[in-house]
């Protein structure tokens, strides 16, 4: 954990996409190319119908007693914990010890510009696991806590997952994951002593003879809560993305939350915009994200192969003008360059930040009321990413 932090508390968040049951094994996934950001480069389109989707999201509804974004539906995910960072992880990931990341890989992205979360250097706080081991853990954790839901592999396949690794050097190279078998007794009973205590997040998978499968997460972004726009918590959070064959059994915790949610990013997108609920902008900008891939296997294949590309670090920087909040974005031309005044977090030595920065440059939520938000973007995304399907209201109605 990085204590030096004055204003951000690291966090990692996952988001899960699962096979619907009007998935069609037998459709014909399209190539990559197909949902790559050169081809979503060319403009705003309309929402993709919900029915052009095989798979659904997660969203889990926070209590509305939290003291951060209650009410508001989210992503699972949550504060890193110091367990997270303990070295008695190496004890369980011992044969993986020895490959880079335990077996994850390296990104393209040059240290010098990766999001402060993973660039700094952990064993200058006392902890050998690396921060791209550290928040896939902090992920898991915090998915099995909030929905139930347990991403692990069983000792028993160690051996084929380290033949993978060394064969091709990627364990995701296969089709998406399946969650654990294990009874519901035995899930309900580790889910309890790990709500306890994040700790006995370690001892379980000690006792289960299971890793927590960090290979089945995918980098995807970082973002930054902005000043004072959620009260005085604020969190520097890095989100993941999995694919699963099938949804797993799904439990809200009743206590953070109070009600789970399996839908198509379409259909999330529609219900904020009626009205039914509300979710914060980073989750509306990466469902509109995902909107350019409705179909899984290209979902899983693109976020696999983007991931090793690294990420930006955004923190929205916010405004108003003319009755409506603008969150500017890096890229928009009227972004600050240094948009936090901390050191080290919410600043980039990344010179494709401030060669994007001209006069028609636009990366920017427009937020008229609290159900009512365009994202206007011109730029093009960096690291191989996706630009958001530009969502109005009436495409959105059209579809109910």
């Amino acid at each position: 954990m990085n204590t030096t932090l004055k204003h951000w508390k690291e966090s990692a968040t996952l988001i899960l996409a699962a096979r619907n049951r009007l998935g069609v094994a037998s459709r014909t996934p399209r190539t990559v190319a197909a949902v790559s950001p050169q081809d979503s480069s060319c403009g705003p389109q309309h929402l993709p119908h919900k029915s052009r989707f095989d798979y659904d999201v997660l969203l889990l509804k926070r209590s509305g007693k939290s003291g951060f974004m209650p009410n508001a539906y989210v992503f699972p995910g949550g504060k890193v914990h110091s367990s997270d960072f303990s070295s008695e992880w190496l004890d369980i990931f011992k044969s993986f010890c020895n490959f880079s990341n335990f077996g994850l890989g390296n990104v393209a992205q040059p240290l010098e510009t990766r999001p402060p979360i993973f660039a700094t250097d952990r064993l200058k706080f006392g902890s050998p696991i690396p921060g791209e081991v550290a928040f896939r853990i902090c992920a898991l954790r915090e998915t099995f806590e909030e929905s139930g839901v347990l991403l692990v592999v069983p000792k028993l396949e160690e051996k084929s997952l380290l033949k993978s690794i060394e064969d091709k050097g990627d364990t995701a190279q296969g089709q998406h994951y399946k969650v654990n078998d294990l009874c519901s007794t035995e899930l309900t009973k580790w889910r309890a002593l790990v709500n306890q205590n994040p700790s006995n997040f370690i001892r379980m998978c000690r006792e289960l003879e299971v890793l927590p499968n960090i290979w089945a997460l995918h980098e995807w972004c970082n973002w930054l809560t902005p000043t004072g726009r959620y009260g005085v918590t604020r969190f520097d959070t890095m989100f993941f993305i999995c694919c699963l064959q099938e949804i797993p059994h799904t439990l809200q915790d009743e206590k953070e939350i109070v009600r789970f949610q399996w839908s198509t990013p379409s259909v999330v997108l529609q219900s904020y915009i009626s009205g039914e609920f509300w979710i914060a902008p980073p989750q509306f900008y990466e469902l509109s994200r995902m909107c350019r891939v409705p179909l899984l296997e290209d979902l899983h294949v693109f976020s696999r192969r983007r991931a090793r590309e690294g990420c930006e670090q955004w923190l929205p920087v916010i405004s108003l003008k003319d009755k409506q909040f603008l969150s500017l974005l890096p890229g928009d031309k009227d972004y600050p360059l240094d948009p936090s005044g901390e050191v080290g977090v919410g600043t980039s030595t990344d010179p494709q930040q401030e060669d994007a920065q001209d006069d028609s440059a636009l990366h920017r939520f427009v937020t008229v009321d609290q159900n009512t938000i365009n994202i206007q973007i011109t730029i093009t995304p960096k690291y191989n990413h996706l630009l958001p399907v530009v969502t109005f209201p009436h495409d959105l109605k059209s579809q109910s």
